[in-house]
């Protein structure tokens, strides 16, 4: 039963969904960094939010980990790296808490312009202050929008509404889907010339921290109010405040901070500065989509499945039309792997061919599991989706995928080859049975299984009855054979299904047989 660690509150409905699908949920909250250590040794998986941090020395001691998930969207307490490079998936909830937060945003816009939290806060001291909180409309202003997202596209749908001018600044943002949601794009430093309000929602990197200082600040438009639910980094505080203090910036409202808690700041002591702490997911709503969300994304991440939301696995989810090759794929990967028997004697350039309809369709997540399934056996380290792309450049292996969309004799066909070396296989009729359609240049259909034989015989009379009774004599049964001619070399090529593996004794005796020219034994798994 896989264990999953939880160290912070998630919800309860996303904790009985691990529990239904037989998982040991562990829940321990408050935990110091000392006592994580010990309890994350043996747990399979982790689950956090924002105050449990995941570093090197955390990932060392957690062994088993196969999966960290951070019930919410920022990972800056994760060293995502670190678990990439130990074969440890890191997945997060992205879509959990985006109304939530674009609400928050919407929220501190209004609070700051009409100077709500001032006035309600002078009028319970008892002082009924009308004039000193007179605000400002929205209607007609300009709203510049850094980053045009999840969040950002939300924030722009709803400040429509409110009949604001919107501008965005995002190179990753086409201009055609800007255009769709009514906006504007254009270079950071002309938003901040023409805004009245800027409102920031960009990840934190080692580009964005920072990205709103002296520099920014002092181009804008004089007046410009600051919102910030994105990250505290994001905006230089100190830059920040002394555009406040000299008027350049004319208000802020603050949903983060450089360092959290934050409950002391300069920033708090000046009138036209609206704070709250770290609000922007804490509504019931976000707190039940992002525990649900991060419970399957771990469950699906225990069961080996596709994780939609995974954030160092370089793949897209698999198409309904190529998902039945996914099983194929990894077979045929493993299969490869075995008929070489070691990484040193692995071909330096792999390539997987994708043939036929499924040549139309993203395949990186397959490609992928063929990798890893040709991998996996031969080293080690464990192998996974987040690290088979390192192990394999780690080899010096290139695996590279090609695609078309158009297959001999089939509708669709994978072919795996490198070293001088090739297979193929497809998925047969209504049921999508697989079979192997090829070995090197010999055409043949027998279902894959865990013990192979490929044997290059002369092309003669006999030779099929003769390995029948070297095998047969092992007491090995076959369950299926398939025989082709190679028309290059007159040779012919028998691949068999055998119920068990070949013993040594066994290979030796068919590879010393008159008219046997070669036998490679494919072994998948334990035996």
């Amino acid at each position: 039963m896989p264990r999953i660690l939880v160290t912070e509150e998630i919800t309860r409905s996303g904790l009985d969904l691990l529990r239904e699908a037989g998982h040991d949920v562990d829940v321990q909250l408050g935990l110091s960094p000392v006592e994580l250590l010990d309890a994350v040794n043996g747990a399979n998986a982790l689950i956090i939010r924002s105050a449990t941090t995941v570093t090197r020395e955390l990932l060392a001691a957690g062994m088993s980990l196969q999966v960290i998930g951070r019930a919410g969207v920022g990972l800056d307490n994760v060293d995502v790296d670190a678990a990439t490079k130990r074969g440890v998936m890191v997945v997060n909830a992205p879509q959990s808490n985006i109304v939530s937060t674009a609400e928050q945003t919407l929220g501190l816009i209004l609070a700051l312009v009409r100077n709500i939290p001032q006035a309600g806060a002078a009028l319970k001291a008892g002082r009924w202050e009308r004039s000193a909180w007179t605000g400002t409309e929205l209607q007609g202003k300009t709203l510049g929008i850094i980053g045009l997202g999840r969040v950002g596209s939300l924030v722009a749908e709803r400040a429509l509404a409110f009949g604001m001018h919107l501008v965005a600044h995002d190179p990753f943002v086409s201009d055609e889907r800007a255009r769709q949601l009514s906006v504007e794009t254009m270079t950071l430093d002309d938003l901040g010339a023409c805004s009245d309000i800027v409102t920031i929602h960009v990840t934190k990197t080692p580009e964005t921290v920072g990205l709103i200082g002296e520099d920014f600040l002092s181009k804008s438009k004089p007046g410009i109010r600051i919102i910030n639910v994105s990250r505290g980094t994001i905006v230089d505080e100190e830059a920040l405040l002394s555009a406040l203090e000299s008027g350049i910036v004319g208000g802020a409202a603050l949903d983060v901070f450089a360092c959290e808690p934050m409950i002391e700041s300069p920033l708090f002591d000046l009138p036209n500065v609206v704070v709250t702490p770290h609000l922007g997911a804490s509504t019931h709503e976000a707190q039940l989509k992002a525990g649900v969300t991060i419970a399957e994304q771990v469950g699906l991440a225990l069961a080996g499945d596709f994780v939609p939301f995974a954030v160092n696995v370089e793949a897209a989810e698999v198409a309904e039309t190529i998902r039945p090759f996914l099983p194929l794929a990894t077979q045929l990967g493993a299969l490869f792997g075995a008929l070489f028997g070691s990484v040193d004697k692995l071909p330096s350039r792999i390539e997987l061919a994708f043939e036929g309809q499924i040549g139309g369709y993203d395949n990186r997540l397959v490609t992928l599991a063929a990798a890893k399934a040709m991998l996996d056996p031969l080293i080690s380290q464990a192998v996974s989706f987040v690290n088979v792309t390192k192990l394999l450049t780690a080899n010096n292996l290139e695996f590279t995928a090609s695609s078309t969309t158009t297959s001999e004799d089939y509708v669709n066909r994978l072919v795996i080859s490198g070293g001088g070396r090739r297979m193929a296989a497809t998925l047969i009729g209504l049921a999508q049975r697989p079979r192997i359609v090829a070995v090197d240049s010999v055409g043949v259909e027998v279902p894959p299984s865990d013990n192979m034989l490929i044997i290059r015989n002369d092309d003669r009379p006999g030779m099929i009855g003769k390995v029948g009774a070297i095998l047969g004599q092992s007491g090995i049964n076959i369950d299926h054979m398939g025989v082709g001619r190679d028309q290059a070399d007159h040779s012919a090529l028998m691949l068999l299904d055998t119920r068990q593996p070949v013993p040594e004794a066994t290979l030796v005796s068919l590879e010393q047989a008159d008219g046997i020219l070669s036998v490679d034994r494919l072994v998948l798994g334990e035996q």
